[in-house]
């Protein structure tokens, strides 16, 4: 991890409320896909915690949603921003065909883990859910990547009418090895389903770097894990939801 003024390339709205930000970094070269930066947003102390979407040669881009002062400051940024990183443990590239699900600002970090799994060979599913077709984002982009690409909208505008689940049961889709990133209602669901995966949980950090332990959630063992250390990748059954 090493702290870098970042230049903004690019900061651009791809949905209602989503925001796309390029940035030229140094970060870029020690990245892996599931990883997140802590960006400062000025006037506020705490950094913002963002998700990795794609790792060029010199440049980070990452997704966010306007979910309050901070993130809305964050669109009005277009020359440098500080940053830190890269944070946390990504997904694990296995030598295996691979579902990807992801919900709502879950679905950035699964976009650079589609193209590792794609650059080695292997099959790759992704089912993304929205509530609704005004916030769908990056379906294009996933296709033609190469994946097959499924989507669920919680009011039937577009794809399956339901949850990610109701997607995966009714198009049939049995790959059995699944990484995810979303709301903790789809985490769990799919954490009744599946045995084999991981998770990438969201969670309120302030330091970003394990200190603070403002993030713990617990494994079946009782044992505290920090979300931005030990995470924000986890066994599909190691942690408790």
């Amino acid at each position: 991890m090493k702290q870098e003024v970042a230049k903004i390339l690019s900061n651009i709205e791809i949905a209602k409320d989503i925001w796309k930000m390029e940035l030229q970094t140094g970060l870029a070269k020690m990245a892996k896909p599931g990883q997140f930066i802590e960006i400062e947003v000025p006037p506020f102390f705490l950094r913002r915690p963002i998700s990795i979407n794609e790792i060029k040669d010199d440049s980070l881009v990452i997704i966010y949603k306007i979910l309050g002062e901070g993130t809305l400051q964050m669109t009005k940024m277009h020359d440098t921003i500080d940053i830190f990183g890269p944070c946390g443990n990504g997904f694990p590239i296995e030598d295996r065909d691979v579902l990807l699900v992801g919900g709502g600002v879950g679905v950035p970090p699964l976009y650079e883990t589609a193209k590792q799994y794609l650059k080695n060979g292997h099959q790759v599913d992704v089912v993304l859910g929205f509530n609704d077709q005004s916030q769908i984002f990056f379906e294009q982009e996933f296709k033609e990547l190469g994946c097959k690409v499924q989507i669920a909208t919680m009011d039937g505008s577009v794809g399956t009418k339901g949850t990610v689940l109701d997607a995966i049961h009714e198009q049939k889709i049995t790959t059995s090895f699944v990484l995810a990133c979303g709301p903790l209602p789809m985490l769990k669901a799919l954490q009744k389903e599946y045995t084999e995966g991981y998770l990438s949980l969201e969670a309120r950090m302030a330091c970003g770097i394990g200190a603070c332990m403002g993030c713990v959630v617990k494994d079946t063992s009782d044992h505290a894990l920090r979300v931005c250390k030990d995470g924000p990748v986890f066994p599909i059954q190691e942690v408790v939801l």
